[in-house]
């Protein structure tokens, strides 16, 4: 693979990021209110009978010098934000938006100071914690016909990888309300979504009106690490999907999407760190 050249990174003003976040802000909801999208909304009456997709992420990890405080905090706030999203069915030509569904999180509506990653570094924000849920939800999408209209990577590789269990870069960040997740339906039936926390782990699943005739694999073909002429490191891949017919032979492996981060830690670091 070519090498990319990724930027240093950047260090932009408090006022400067406080006027941009509210500009982009208002571009959101001009492109909600305006933009002639149809929304999915919770309907109890639809049947969706068929399971299509699923998974879980912990919702406490054990990290060098982070405060356990924040991580608990964020599973308050993914209480709060959950059954927003619980229950919301996708009807063909509908879109599912991430933070037209959840709103502000704010103090008022009872959320808590949580993690945060800001200009690459751990911080605490109201609300934060939330990506934990745009990232499942990203993921258990790759693995489904739906369409992901909108997503933003990390650009931050905050962490090492600790017990891993998919590629590096299948998830998608978030920040109210212009860094959103949205995801369209696109095939001729509705699609339930499925949402819950358990004592240790965030659960999901999407449901079918009809059965499937596709499973997908998602892959990770190419991953390297770089140094940069600015003295840091950079981490990049390119994620695949596969989709195999019921007998188990492969119809499709179509690119999906690419990740450039810049790396905050060693990638030197001794094993088992």
């Amino acid at each position: 693979m070519k090498p990319i050249l990724t930027p240093s990174p950047k260090r932009r003003g408090e006022l400067r990021r406080w006027l941009g976040g509210k500009y982009f802000c208002l571009l959101r909801r001009l492109k909600w209110y305006a933009g002639g999208l149809r929304f999915a909304k919770p309907r109890p009456e639809a049947e969706c009978p068929h399971l299509c997709a699923h998974h879980a992420t912990p919702l406490l990890r054990q990290l060098k010098n982070l405060d356990m405080a924040l991580q608990h905090n964020k599973v308050h706030n993914l209480s709060l934000a959950v059954p927003r999203l619980d229950g919301v069915v996708l009807r063909p030509g509908e879109t599912l938006s991430y933070w037209q569904r959840i709103g502000l999180p704010t103090a008022r509506r009872g959320y808590r100071e949580g993690m945060q990653l800001k200009n690459g570094k751990v911080s605490s924000a109201i609300g934060g914690g939330l990506c934990q849920c745009s990232n499942l939800l990203y993921w258990m999408t790759l693995h489904t016909p739906l369409t992901v209209t909108e997503r933003h990577r990390h650009g931050y590789d905050v962490f090492p990888d600790v017990d891993r269990t998919q590629p590096f870069g299948g998830g998608a960040t978030c920040s109210y309300n212009y860094m959103d997740l949205m995801i369209r339906n696109d095939t001729p039936y509705a699609w339930r979504l499925r949402l819950w926390l358990t004592d240790k782990e965030l659960r999901g699943e999407w449901w079918a009106e009809e059965p499937q005739p596709l499973r997908y694999e998602v892959y990770e073909k190419e991953h390297w690490i770089q140094g940069e002429p600015w003295g840091g490191y950079t981490r990049h891949n390119v994620l695949f999907r596969r989709a195999f017919d019921q007998s188990g032979k492969q119809v499709e492996d179509e690119y999906m999407t690419e990740n450039h981060v810049i790396m905050m830690y060693s990638p030197m670091l001794p094993e088992g760190v």
